[in-house]
């Protein structure tokens, strides 16, 4: 995994048990982030300290970065809640307000709660050291979190067909429902990361968006011209 150098703003508020704000110089307000409890008190905070995203690992959890490669936590979405991983174990934030995306709201908490020493941070090539690895040969059917019943088993199996139809391989997980985070490797490029299933299945009947991700793939005209959907 590589880290992108995404930097954010210095200074960081966090308001405590009741709902507060999250602000950024430079970037304005982002109105009502509801903030982690702390007992029965509201904690008023500033984190000193400019914070980066980096690449999500196979599990697609993103750390949330400082100082010289400092990683204070993991943040990762599931069914539109935002969960992170500390020093202190994990924690459901539940979802952003609208129109704010989860992983500024999950990587602003964690630099509050570092800013506060509420947790610690670890070297990046410890984590990097601890990342999963691509499983070898097929990976299960559905996603640990995944409840095992036929409409899930179902799901799964039709998601799997159609990865094997464009060109997708699943690298550590299964199935892990159509609006989640799936950590995929595309075999037509060297390209991996997370995707959703339901960007990928296309709509009433029609084949996905020929545009598969970042760096464009081996081109549109490439892309139809190996993939049967396209051409009926």
């Amino acid at each position: 995994m590589t880290t992108q150098l995404l930097d954010r703003p210095a200074a960081v508020t966090v308001s405590g048990d009741e709902p507060g704000t999250i602000t950024t110089p430079g970037s304005g307000q982002l109105d009502h982030l509801t903030a982690v409890p702390e007992g029965d008190t509201t904690i008023a905070l500033q984190a000193a300290m400019p914070y980066r995203i980096g690449n999500p690992d196979i599990q697609c959890r993103y750390p949330v970065i400082v100082g010289e490669d400092r990683v204070i936590g993991r943040a990762y979405r599931w069914h539109r809640d935002w969960l992170v991983i500390t020093s202190e174990g994990e924690h459901n934030l539940r979802r952003p307000p609208k129109g704010v995306p989860g992983i500024e709201m999950a990587a602003a908490h964690l630099a509050g709660e570092h800013a506060t020493g509420r947790v610690t941070a670890v070297p990046l090539d410890q984590v990097l050291a601890e990342a999963p690895q691509p499983l070898c040969g097929p990976v299960p059917l559905l996603h640990p979190r995944m409840p095992v019943n036929d409409r899930n088993v179902k799901s799964a199996q039709t998601a799997f067909a159609g990865l094997a139809e464009h060109y997708w391989r699943a690298v550590h997980t299964g199935f892990p429902g159509s609006d989640n985070h799936w950590f995929l490797s595309c075999e037509l490029c060297p390209w991996e990361g997370p995707k959703f299933w339901s960007h990928l299945r296309g709509r009433n009947g029609a084949p996905p968006s020929d545009y598969r991700h970042e760096g464009g793939c081996v081109g549109k005209e490439r892309v139809r011209a190996l993939i049967t959907a396209y051409q009926q």
